[in-house]
């Protein structure tokens, strides 16, 4: 990191979008301030760096606040670039188009079934929820397919941005495989991205940040009840 240079980080453990900015400062290396929050009692500083949304995640550089997790994880990219950790969005203009576009589909398509599984209101709304994540998964398979072009991660060799938004649904993957009894990633109709889940979560970048499944199970809970 530069000299000088000082990253806080607004959060709150359990949530994917928290998650992805953590993971961007993991893989990239970058040292900086964790401030947990409580989301019943929001903090003064939290307010007043997210005036408009008031959610996490914030990251304050140098006393300029940053808000929301694609914007904050293509913020890091910028400023450090490839000179501190991996770059994580292509430099190819194209390329970069398709990493953006393939994290807008996970938010939108990925995300929407996640919700309807989680806190769907009916065993109709569930299932569909299911239908919805298997058919969004099957899309997210040849893109990484396109993107990888052979090669481990949406980002080629090493993790990039598409990892990133990506791994911060991770947790959620490995908690709705438990509490439905399926695989959301499926090895026989979606090897790549089985393959992903499993490497992905092996590195030690991704090891640092990863909240513990249990914790997430009785989060989950409380949510339900």
């Amino acid at each position: 990191m530069a000299g000088g240079d000082e990253l806080t980080l607004l959060g709150f453990w359990g949530s994917p979008f928290v998650l992805r900015a953590r993971l961007a400062l993991s893989f990239k290396g970058l040292s900086y301030q964790y401030v947990e929050e409580d989301l019943k009692n929001k903090s003064e500083l939290l307010l007043k760096s997210n005036p408009v949304l008031k959610k996490v995640p914030v990251l304050i550089h140098n006393g300029k606040p940053i808000c929301e997790t694609q914007i904050i994880v293509q913020y890091l990219d910028d400023v450090y670039g490839a000179t501190t950790g991996p770059s994580l969005l292509p430099a190819d203009p194209y390329d970069r188009a398709m990493a953006r576009f393939w994290a807008a589909y996970i938010d939108d398509k990925l995300l929407g079934s996640f919700l309807m599984i989680s806190m769907g209101n009916s065993d109709e709304e569930r299932e569909e929820g299911m239908k919805q994540s298997f058919a969004a998964a099957e899309i997210l398979e040849e893109a990484l397919k396109e993107c990888s072009k052979g090669r481990p991660f949406f980002g080629g060799d090493s993790v990039g941005y598409v990892d990133i938004v990506l791994g911060g649904f991770v947790p959620w993957v490995h908690l709705i495989d438990r509490s439905t009894g399926s695989k959301q990633f499926d090895a026989g109709k979606t090897p790549l991205l089985a393959a992903w889940l499993e490497h992905f979560g092996s590195l030690d970048a991704a090891k640092a940040v990863m909240p513990d499944l249990e914790r997430m199970v009785a989060l989950s809970k409380t949510r339900q009840a």
